[in-house]
């Protein structure tokens, strides 16, 4: 850093002497210490794309060789995105809001907003898209897919290597597609309901058949199938109930139950399977309640009672 920074400030060549009387690594080293430390200095700068540049300050003395960078040559271009584009970087950044990188896309969204660029402000507040991303095996499932790499898990009991084919969200709930290994076939796997931290194992991953891929994320939709009938607290919940229908106190079907005073009642297409959707929904805790059908009703308690004694 502090090699940089003095090659970067000189208006002209600065020689090897000026070097290592200005840099402060440099300062008590041996001559050839000095001449090792130097040049693995500037070898790992170039190896980072630094342009190192190589002259002289006097036609009349060509072999007083010394160094500078650039100033024009080192920064970056400007950044420039159309607005789409911006739109679009805010809302990959809120996909890991709730996952391990969110640290890591705050710092990418300060650089842009340094550079004077503003994701969020080009997207309408109302209407703006949401991703969510809390579930923990995300990023290691994300990792495995840009990679085309294996990974393995813990799901439904059973232990898995899948090599992945697509991560897709639907409704709010994201969805692991690949080749089971361990079954032999294409299968999808609901992330929230992944029992154990994802592996990510060496070997390589065969291209899957894109009509394949195609029928199971089109299979993802066909498993919102069961209406079930929930009550939200006033102002929670928004990645659920904009997915639901408000009900009504003169709508013909209320439901079995009401809800209690603070909250409001919806519908809401869930998973056949009670099992799938008890997780999305015990994830809020007491912002939502089931109110029907009881068997959903009973997995929820059934899921928030094993956490609660897991804890």
């Amino acid at each position: 850093m502090n090699l940089t920074i003095c090659l970067l400030m000189a208006r002209r060549f600065v020689e090897r002497e000026q070097i290592r009387e200005l840099v402060e690594g440099y300062h008590g080293l041996s001559d050839q210490a000095f001449e090792r430390t130097f040049e693995r200095d500037k070898d790992d700068l170039r190896a980072m794309g630094v342009p190192v540049e190589t002259g002289s300050n006097s036609p009349l003395f060509p072999d007083e060789v010394g160094y500078r960078i650039l100033r024009r040559d080192f920064e970056l271009p400007e950044i420039d995105f159309t607005p789409a584009e911006t739109a679009a970087l805010g809302v990959a950044s809120s996909v890991w809001d709730d996952a391990r990188l969110g640290g890591e896309a705050t710092k990418a969204l300060a650089k842009l907003r340094a550079s004077g660029l503003d994701p969020d402000a080009d997207r309408v507040a109302t209407f703006a898209p949401t991703v969510g991303a809390r579930e923990p095996a995300f990023e290691t499932l994300w990792q495995a897919t840009l990679g085309a790499r294996p990974v393995a898990f813990t799901y439904r009991g059973l232990d898995r290597v899948v090599e992945p084919w697509r991560l897709v969200n639907r409704k709010g709930a994201w969805y692991f597609i690949g080749l089971d290994r361990t079954r032999g076939e294409g299968r999808s796997f609901k992330v929230s309901r992944i029992e154990n931290a994802p592996a990510l194992k060496q070997g390589e991953v065969a291209p899957p058949d894109p009509a394949i891929v195609a029928a199971h994320v089109a299979s993802l939709g066909a498993r919102r199938d069961t209406v079930a009938t929930i009550a939200v607290r006033e102002g929670a919940a928004p990645d659920l109930v904009r997915f639901a229908e408000p009900v009504g106190s003169d709508d013909d079907d209320p439901g079995p139950a009401s809800a209690p005073p603070g909250f409001t009642t919806w519908r809401l297409h869930v998973a056949t399977d009670p099992a799938d959707a008890a997780g999305d929904l015990a994830w809020h805790g007491a912002d939502v309640i089931v109110l029907d059908p009881p068997e959903l009703a009973a997995a929820v308690r059934a899921h928030l009672e094993a956490v609660a004694a897991w804890r």
